[in-house]
């Protein structure tokens, strides 16, 4: 989103749509990283960004400058190429540009008051949606073609939600989701399920996207916190974990594996890591990474690889196997490894940390 503080040396962060790659933006212009590796792959000086969003792994992006510079107006979307160098096309608008989306068919440009859905290939306005006053650009867009969801807050006093199909450019389905307002929201990568919590950040919640009924319901804690991110496990279907991060720096891990009704028999169960954890409520379905960052930093986290194994397949009898991986706003990437094994518990590991204001071309491998 287009309005983080900028007391943070990274004014945005967003992952691609196969999480093979990320992208940040600071105020000297905008960097792009691999996942697998660390390196950086691209780097640009071109003044503040605050929107910098790829197209998979393809050469075009689009950027959203911070009005430090009269060229770069906030009010201004231009898709640029990173083979080139060179701006494809720009796009204006009367007020700031809070979020955008894209996928092989559409891009979405969300400011306060008003949604557009554009063809991407020909930048043709496919519709325009008169949305709640929306400050922080709230959204969700899956980038599957088969499942083309994109969901909006319908509310600024209660947690409602607007999911539109724009493939077929109609109002999918609307959900009552918390009784105050959205503080976050997340598709799965096939548009399947959504995610979302409430700016008490207290419970999140879980909807079948198909007819907009409520899946599961966990209670992150007690009390209230700010939600940074939801990220679903990838997968087509029902995703195996649901993770989320908060302003308390811990990371929330939510077991989907089981139905809702024999949540007790969840793949998470008694956990041993070597950080401070809390199974709490339910905890054979949540399991917290307590100061995975430092408490206060904003981040933006997902689920970038899940693997799943026979038992036997390792010496650890381990049968789950995700990869977390986190942009600190302060300007860190980090990955852990989460481990579940066939007696339902698990383990973390830090595997890899490394700044990313300070990363060369030819430095990271």
């Amino acid at each position: 989103m287009a309005n983080q503080p900028f007391s943070y040396p990274i004014l945005c962060a967003s992952f691609n749509q196969d999480n093979s790659c990320f992208a940040i933006g600071t105020r000297e212009g905008f960097k792009i990283f691999d996942c697998n590796t660390g390196r950086l792959l691209y780097e640009r000086a071109a003044g503040a960004f605050i929107l910098v969003e790829m197209l998979f792994s393809s050469s075009l992006l689009a950027i959203v400058g911070a009005g430090e510079q009269p060229s770069l107006s906030p009010r201004r979307l231009c898709l640029f190429n990173t083979v080139t160098g060179v701006a494809l096309e720009e796009l204006n608008f009367i007020t700031s540009i809070l979020a955008v989306r894209m996928n092989k068919k559409r891009l979405i440009v969300i400011l306060q008051e008003k949604t557009f859905i554009y063809d991407i290939n020909s930048l043709k306005i496919l519709d325009t949606i008169d949305t709640v006053s929306n400050p922080k650009g709230l959204c969700a867009f899956s980038p599957s073609l088969d499942g083309s969801f994109l969901a909006l807050p319908a509310s600024t006093t209660k947690g409602s939600l607007l999911v539109y199909n724009v493939s077929d450019l109609r109002l999918h389905c609307e959900i009552d989701a918390h009784r105050s307002p959205l503080a976050v929201l997340s598709l799965s990568l096939g548009g399947t399920h959504i995610a979302t919590a409430s700016e008490q950040g207290t419970m999140i919640r879980v909807h079948l996207v198909s007819d907009a009924t409520k899946s599961y319901s966990f209670r992150r804690g007690s009390y209230s916190s700010n939600i940074f991110s939801l990220s679903f496990a990838p997968a087509a279907e029902l995703p195996d974990i649901l993770l989320a991060t908060s302003s308390s720096g811990s990371v929330h891990v939510f077991s989907l594996g089981s139905p809702p009704n024999q949540r007790s028999s969840g793949l998470l169960g008694s956990i041993k890591v070597p950080h401070t954890i809390n199974d709490a409520l339910d905890p054979a379905q949540h399991c917290i990474l307590h100061r995975a960052v430092p408490a206060g930093v904003r981040s933006n986290t997902l689920i970038r690889k899940i693997e799943k194994f026979d038992e036997t397949a390792t010496p650890e009898h381990v049968v789950l196997r995700a990869t977390i991986s986190m942009i600190t706003y302060r300007g860190y990437f980090l990955e852990y490894v989460y481990n579940v094994n066939h007696q339902n518990k698990s383990s973390w590991t830090l595997e890899r940390e490394f700044n990313l204001l300070t990363a060369e071309t030819s430095s990271l491998s």
